[in-house]
């Protein structure tokens, strides 16, 4: 198996499971056109978490990263009509990006997207009085993930879902001499959930157009 196969398949899975969606193939190509980089998750991936929102209920949703905003509109869609989602950016230009695609998409009401660090937009949060969240998708700089998670457990409750992407690394979290920052970081949320006395997590290995990489998925249950 190599890219080019696991490229195949995640073609076919969109085909045969994802609707044409012309908002998010503009979203796509706005955010190439910008420059942004192309480190979105996948359709299928969307997809997976649109559904992860639904199943949950969420009425509310956290996202730590926005970038160009694909996958912020993929949650987005699966909040009821009072929902709302807060996304945490630290580009402006990506920010105002992603605010436009948001907009296309219809979706101008339901999200509010924070320019800044997203360690000082969490803490001005929770100064706001910022209430917990349903769901929360930790997708930003990989060094700071142990803080985000920390973060996360501020914001959640007892049915909280958390979700943190890119945890695989090309299979580099198993090789504890791998000190690159992004893969410490990574492996730091995995072991913190797996310690964490509120959280019941797993995690899945996953392949296809992104590569080789994977997500961990916790529920907060105390």
């Amino acid at each position: 198996m190599n890219q080019e196969t696991w490229t195949a398949v995640d073609e076919f899975l969109a085909d045969a499971l994802i609707a044409p969606d012309a908002v998010q193939e503009e979203t796509l190509r706005r955010n190439a056109a910008e420059g942004l980089p192309a480190i979105d998750v996948s359709p299928v991936q969307g997809k997976f978490l649109y559904l992860l929102a639904k199943i949950r209920g969420a009425r509310r949703i956290l996202e730590i990263g926005t970038l160009g905003g694909y996958s912020t509109i993929w949650m987005a869609r699966a909040l009821p009509g009072d929902g709302r989602l807060v996304s945490l950016e630290f580009s402006a230009k990506h920010a105002s990006v992603a605010r436009e695609n948001v907009a296309r998409a219809g979706l101008r009401d339901v999200v509010k997207i924070c320019v800044g660090a997203a360690l000082d937009s969490l803490a001005a949060l929770e100064v706001e009085g910022e209430e917990v969240f349903d769901m929360i998708f930790i997708d930003a700089d990989k060094p700071n993930n142990p803080e985000y998670l920390k973060w996360a457990l501020r914001f959640s409750r007892v049915g909280t879902v958390i979700v943190g992407d890119n945890v695989i690394r090309d299979g580099r979290v198993a090789d504890l001499a791998d000190d690159d920052e992004r893969v410490v970081g990574s492996r730091r949320l995995v072991e913190m959930m797996g310690e964490e006395p509120r959280i019941d997590a797993t995690a899945l290995q996953t392949v296809g157009q992104k590569g080789y990489d994977g997500f961990a998925i916790g529920l907060v249950v105390a």
